[in-house]
C-alpha cells in the first residue's frame, strides 16, 4: 500500500468513529477548504451537511437500495427504463459466474462506488472480486460520510448488464430535481476512460466554464434533443414526491437507462466551480420546506 492509499484508508476509518456533527466538518472542508457553516448554510455542499441532520433521510432507504429502487422505477415510470438484471445475492459463495456474460457489472446495493466492471470475463480475476464483494457485505457505509439514507439498506450484490455505447464509453445524465421540477442537469463523458462534464440548465443552455471537483469541460458538441427532454420529463415524474434529489440516467444505443436516486450529491464534499455557480444551485435547495416538513421525502 503506498503513502496516499494509506493515507486515504486512515482518513476513512477516522470518520466512522467521529461524532456527527465533528464529521460533518471535517467532510465539507476536505471538498471546500473553508469552515463549514451549518447554521446559515449557503454553498451547495453546507446545504447537503445540512440535509444530514435536518433532512429526515433515514425514511429514503429504499430508494437508495440499488435493489429495492427497481420497484419504484418499475411502478412509477415502467420496468422499459431498468437496466437487466441477472441476479441479486446475499453471499458472494453464491454467484455462479459460469452462467453469466462475457461481461457485467457487480455493485454492492448500498452505497456509492462499490462497483466492479468485468469487461471480459476470460481477463477477470474472480477470487480477488469475491474478497472485494466480501468487504462490501460487512461495511457499514453511512457511518463514514454520515449519510443516514443508508443506515438500512441491506448489504447485498446485484449484477447488471454491462452498458457501453457505440465507442465503448458510457454517457451519464445527472438531473437535479427541485420540488419535482429539473432546474440543471450534468453530462458526464468517457465513464470508463477519461472522463469529462459539462452543466446546463433545464432549457440546454449551456453554463459555460462551470466544474463539479475539478473534472474538465467536454469538447463534445451537444444535442438538445428528444432523449434529453424525456429524460427531464421521466426525472421530475420519478421527483413528484422530493424536494430534492438527483435522478441520474443514461443513454445507451438509443435506450434510456435508469441510473441512481441521489440525496446527498457527493456528500457534499464536490465543490461547484466557479463558487457564484455553487451558492447559485444552492440556494434552489428549499430549507425553510424541508425543515417545516422535517424531511425530504
Amino acid at each position: 500500500m503506498n503513502k496516499v492509499s494509506f493515507v486515504k484508508k486512515l482518513y476513512r476509518k477516522i470518520l466512522r468513529i467521529m461524532p456527527t456533527k465533528i464529521a460533518l466538518y471535517v467532510i465539507y472542508f476536505r471538498g471546500y477548504k473553508k469552515i463549514l457553516n451549518i447554521k446559515n448554510p449557503s454553498t451547495w455542499g453546507e446545504k447537503i451537511q445540512w440535509l444530514k441532520i435536518n433532512g429526515g433521510l433515514e425514511k429514503l432507504s429504499k430508494y437508495v437500495d440499488k435493489y429495492e429502487v427497481r420497484e419504484f422505477i418499475r411502478d412509477t415510470i415502467g420496468e422499459e427504463y431498468l437496466n437487466h438484471l441477472y441476479g441479486v445475492y446475499d453471499c458472494v459463495d453464491d454467484i455462479d459466474f459460469s452462467i453469466l456474460p462475457d461481461k457485467f457489472v457487480l455493485k454492492c446495493t448500498n452505497g456509492s462506488g462499490s462497483v466492479i466492471v468485468c469487461d471480459n470475463i476470460n481477463n477477470f480475476d474472480i477470487e480477488d472480486a469475491k474478497k472485494e464483494m466480501g468487504r462490501w457485505l460487512v461495511d457499514d457505509y453511512y457511518k463514514e460520510k454520515k449519510e443516514l439514507q443508508y443506515r438500512d439498506v441491506k448489504n447485498r450484490i446485484i449484477i447488471e448488464e454491462y452498458l457501453e455505447d457505440s465507442s465503448k464509453s458510457l454517457t451519464d445524465y445527472k438531473f437535479y430535481v427541485f420540488n419535482g421540477k429539473v432546474e440543471y442537469f450534468a453530462v458526464f463523458y468517457d465513464r470508463y476512460t477519461n472522463k469529462s462534464v459539462d452543466t446546463f440548465r433545464v432549457d440546454g443552455k449551456k453554463l459555460e466554464n462551470v466544474k463539479v471537483c475539478n473534472i474538465p469541460n467536454s469538447n463534445y458538441e451537444f444535442e438538445y434533443d428528444e432523449k434529453i427532454k424525456q429524460m427531464i420529463r421521466l426525472s421530475e415524474i420519478l421527483s413528484r414526491c422530493f424536494t430534492f434529489v438527483r435522478v441520474d440516467f443514461y443513454l445507451v444505443k438509443g435506450k434510456i437507462i435508469f441510473g441512481e436516486l441521489t440525496f446527498t450529491d457527493g456528500a457534499g464534499s464536490d465543490p461547484w466551480n466557479p463558487i457564484s455557480f455553487d451558492k447559485e444551485i444552492g440556494a434552489k435547495i428549499p430549507l425553510c420546506e424541508i425543515l417545516k416538513e422535517g424531511r425530504v421525502l
